[in-house]
């Protein structure tokens, strides 16, 4: 009897998406005689039970296409809103994976959407998960959907602010997404010759920042390029932050815990992705003109790379394998040309951060890019 297998894609969007799922179904359909269904909108869409049947002519000529034929949504099986409250939906999820008979579910998404995944593997379900993420911050896996897009995306938009910046003579602060890892900033600063690099997992500075710059313009270098992740962090902000969770876990009082709670999110909030700020304190600091690019959604749209649609195929056919042999519980994983089957459990709860002895970080020292320390 033929498997039945569900795809959702959840999360944020990210290229290479339609490229895996035309991969599982073409690989489900061709080579196993698999029955493929796709559930529109997320987990939205599979507890409101709302379909696709993913055949041939749904898969066709989508492997260039950015985004997700199916939708996607951010909402969680656990905390679903239903009429403007956080109701659990997962019992419902459960029934509607049996009544289509399915032999397995097939997610696809980054950190969020695995933890979700896990849950449902907790109920009992067959559930298999790719790793999609333009921020690259996926515990066990090389690589994610959508990083090498969105890299050649930030890389371009470096490469175009330089002629400005050099015309004008001008400090053109450019902020590039990654949520609270520094791998989309780190690597195109490092491939758009960025002067300055500023990553969450290296607190910045500002003053050793304006002096690099400084220092470029008594040189004779009359322009900057300063590349900024979402969630760089000042060195004064994380010292604040570090100091409030050692108080946090040396109390036992209920009260002081809440106080200290609210008061992590309040620093985040004054501390984290402050790229405005960033671009307006060079320039008082410096003298020199600053300009501010925030490349944001920009960077999750458009054809996904030729090295995405390869990642994708390959995780996508290699899902199927897994499928076929009754592997479940896992992620397909990026190793090497290859793909392995890791446990959700070493994956959920895990971010994926820029080592300190990184060699991107490594090369960008070596050739003289401020790193803000």
């Amino acid at each position: 009897m033929a498997k039945h297998i569900g795809v959702l894609t959840s999360g944020g969007d990210s290229p290479g998406l339609n490229a895996a799922i035309r991969g599982i179904g073409k690989a489900a359909l061709g080579d196993y005689d698999m029955q493929v269904i796709g559930f529109l909108d997320g987990f939205r869409g599979l507890m409101e039970n709302r379909t696709t049947i993913l055949d041939s002519s749904k898969l066709s000529g989508i492997i260039t296409l950015g985004g997700t034929l199916l939708g996607t949504s951010r909402d969680k099986p656990h905390k679903m809103n239903i009429g403007g409250k956080l109701i659990d939906m997962t019992d419902v999820i459960v029934e509607n994976f049996h009544y289509h008979h399915l032999d397995a579910l097939v997610c696809l998404g980054g950190g969020g959407t695995q933890k979700n995944a896990f849950k449902l593997v907790e109920k009992g379900l067959n559930i298999v998960t790719l790793p999609k993420t333009i921020d690259n911050d996926i515990a066990c896996t090389d690589t994610t959907l959508g990083f090498d897009t969105a890299l050649g995306i930030a890389v371009n938009a470096i490469d175009r602010l330089h002629s400005t910046a050099h015309s004008h003579h001008r400090i053109i602060v450019v902020e590039i997404m990654g949520h609270r890892t520094g791998w989309l900033a780190l690597g195109a600063g490092v491939s758009g010759g960025a002067d300055v690099i500023l990553i969450p997992e290296i607190p910045y500075n500002i003053d050793n920042v304006a002096e690099s710059i400084l220092e470029r313009s008594r040189g004779g270098k009359n322009f900057s390029i300063v590349a900024v992740a979402e969630g760089a962090i000042s060195q004064e902000g994380i010292k604040k932050i570090e100091e409030t969770k050692n108080k946090l876990h040396d109390t036992e009082d209920k009260k002081e815990i809440l106080k200290l709670k609210a008061k992590l999110k309040e620093l985040d909030k004054k501390y984290t992705g402050k790229t405005t700020e960033i671009a307006r304190t060079l320039e008082k600091i410096t003298g020199l003109e600053s300009r501010l690019t925030i490349l944001g959604h920009l960077q999750r749209g458009g054809t996904p790379s030729p090295a995405d649609r390869l990642l994708a195929t390959r995780l996508g056919t290699a899902c199927v394998e897994y499928i076929q042999n009754e592997q479940f519980g896992i992620m397909v994983a990026a190793k090497g040309d290859g793909a392995v089957a890791v446990p959700l459990e070493k994956v959920i709860g895990i971010r994926k951060t820029v080592p300190a002895d990184h060699p991107w970080i490594k090369s960008a020292r070596y050739v003289g890019t401020c790193l803000g320390e």
